[in-house]
C-alpha cells in the first residue's frame, strides 16, 4: 500500500531547496502505517471511494448542472437567480473539495483513467491541474506550513500568516478584511495565480518542470473553455451586466468557501510553522511528527460538514494518508488519536467549524500586532 504524497525522485524535479525530514527512523508512522494497513486488510475493503463518494458526485454533477442551465437558459428573476449564484458557487467548491481532490490524490476509484477525469473536473471550472498538482500534492504536502516553501503561504503583501512574514500597517486590519480578499481568491487564482506561475515558471521557490506539448495545450484549452462557458456564452443569453453580476456573485462564494476550508487546518492558533535548521536545512522530526504538528481538524463529529467538505475537515488524515479516499477517514481518526497518545504526538482539533473559525481570526490578528 502507497501512503506518502511524494518520493524523493518526485521532489528532485522540482529543484529548490534541499529541505529534508529526519526519516532515518519513523518509528510513530511505521507503526501507524502498520495498523491502517491492518484495519483495510482485516475489513477486506480498498482505500480509494466507495458508494458514498460516487452518490455524493451524483448529487454535485447534476446540481451544478442544474444550476447552470437554469440561471443561462432560464429567467428564474433577480432574487432567485442571486441565490442560486451563490448556492452555484459553493456547489463548485464542494465539487473540487469532493470529487476533483480525491481525484487529483488518486483516490477516487481504483482505475487511474476515472482518477485523471475527476481532477480534471478542475479544468472545466477553470483551474490548472497541472498547476494543482505541483502546488499542492507536491509542495504543499511535503513541506506543509514551512515559510517560503509552502506556495500555500504566500499571501504576502496582504495577509501576515507567519511571525517570519514582513509586517505592514495594514495587517493591523487583516483579521477585518480577510473576508472580502478570501472572496477574491477564486477569480484570482483563475486569472492570475495560474498564468504567473504558467509565465515564470516557477511555483514559490520551486522550478517547474517543462511542460510538454500536451501541457500546454490542455492548460490554454481549459482557460478558454472557462471564460466562454462562464462568461462569454451566457452574455449572449442573459446580457452582459447580469452575466457580469452572476459571475461575481457566483465566484466570490466559491473563493470564501474554498479558502476558508484550506485555511482552517493550517492557519490557525494550534498549528505550527517550523523553520528547518539554519545549518543543515533540515527539519529535525520524521515527516510524520511534522504534518501532525502543522495541521489540525475541526468538526470531526459533523457528518454535514465532513459531506460538504469532502473530509477535508479530517485534514490530519489527509495529509498523513492522501491516497486514502476521505470517506474512510473518520475510522481511520480513530487509529491515528490511539497512535498519537501511544508516542505522545500533539493531535489538534477543533471541535466545530464555527471555534476554527473563530480560532483562525484570532491567529490573524495576533499576527497583525506580534
Amino acid at each position: 500500500m502507497q501512503y506518502c504524497v511524494f518520493s524523493i525522485d518526485k521532489i528532485q524535479q522540482y529543484p529548490m531547496s534541499k529541505i529534508t525530514f529526519n526519516n532515518k527512523q519513523s518509528p510513530f508512522f511505521d507503526s501507524l502505517k502498520e495498523k491502517v494497513e491492518v484495519y483495510f486488510k482485516e475489513n477486506n475493503i480498498r482505500q480509494t471511494g466507495n458508494y458514498r463518494l460516487f452518490t455524493k458526485s451524483f448529487v454535485l454533477i447534476p446540481l451544478a448542472i442544474f444550476f447552470y442551465v437554469t440561471l443561462v437558459f432560464f429567467n428564474p428573476g433577480v432574487i432567485l437567480s442571486i441565490v442560486f449564484c451563490i448556492l452555484f458557487g459553493f456547489t463548485i467548491s464542494s465539487i473540487g473539495f469532493n470529487i476533483m481532490h480525491d481525484g487529483a490524490h488518486g483516490s477516487y476509484s481504483k482505475y487511474k483513467w476515472i482518477n485523471r477525469v475527476m481532477a480534471h473536473s478542475l479544468s472545466l471550472v477553470g483551474g490548472s491541474p497541472f498547476m494543482w498538482r505541483i502546488k499542492h500534492n507536491i509542495i504543499h504536502h511535503s513541506f506543509t506550513n514551512i515559510d517560503g516553501v509552502d506556495d500555500d503561504l504566500n499571501n504576502r503583501p496582504f495577509f501576515r500568516m507567519t511571525i517570519q512574514d514582513p509586517k505592514y500597517k495594514m495587517h493591523k486590519y487583516q483579521h477585518y478584511y480577510w473576508i472580502v480578499l478570501y472572496m477574491l481568491s477564486y477569480p484570482s487564482w483563475v486569472f492570475m495565480q495560474d498564468f504567473n506561475k504558467y509565465f515564470t515558471g516557477k511555483i514559490a521557490a520551486y522550478k517547474i518542470r517543462k511542460m510538454t506539448f500536451n501541457d500546454h495545450l490542455k492548460f490554454w484549452t481549459s482557460k478558454v473553455f472557462y471564460i466562454a462557458t462562464f462568461i462569454v456564452f451566457p452574455m449572449f443569453f442573459v446580457g452582459v451586466l447580469p452575466t457580469i453580476v452572476g459571475y461575481i456573485v457566483l465566484a466570490f462564494s466559491c473563493g470564501l468557501g474554498i479558502s476558508v476550508v484550506f485555511q482552517l487546518a493550517h492557519i490557525v492558533g494550534k498549528a505550527e510553522f517550523p523553520n528547518p535548521n539554519e545549518d543543515t536545512n533540515k527539519i529535525e522530526e520524521e515527516w510524520a511528527v511534522h504534518q501532525m504538528k502543522t495541521t489540525v481538524n475541526f468538526a470531526t463529529k459533523s457528518k454535514l460538514v465532513s459531506w460538504l467538505v469532502g473530509g477535508l475537515n479530517f485534514q490530519v488524515e489527509h495529509h498523513l494518508f492522501p491516497k486514502i479516499s476521505h470517506v474512510h477517514y473518520p475510522q481511520i481518526n480513530k487509529i491515528v488519536k490511539e497512535t498519537c497518545s501511544q508516542f505522545k504526538v500533539p493531535y489538534h482539533e477543533y471541535p466545530t467549524m464555527l471555534s476554527a473559525i473563530k480560532a483562525h481570526v484570532l491567529h490573524l490578528k495576533q499576527m497583525g500586532v506580534a
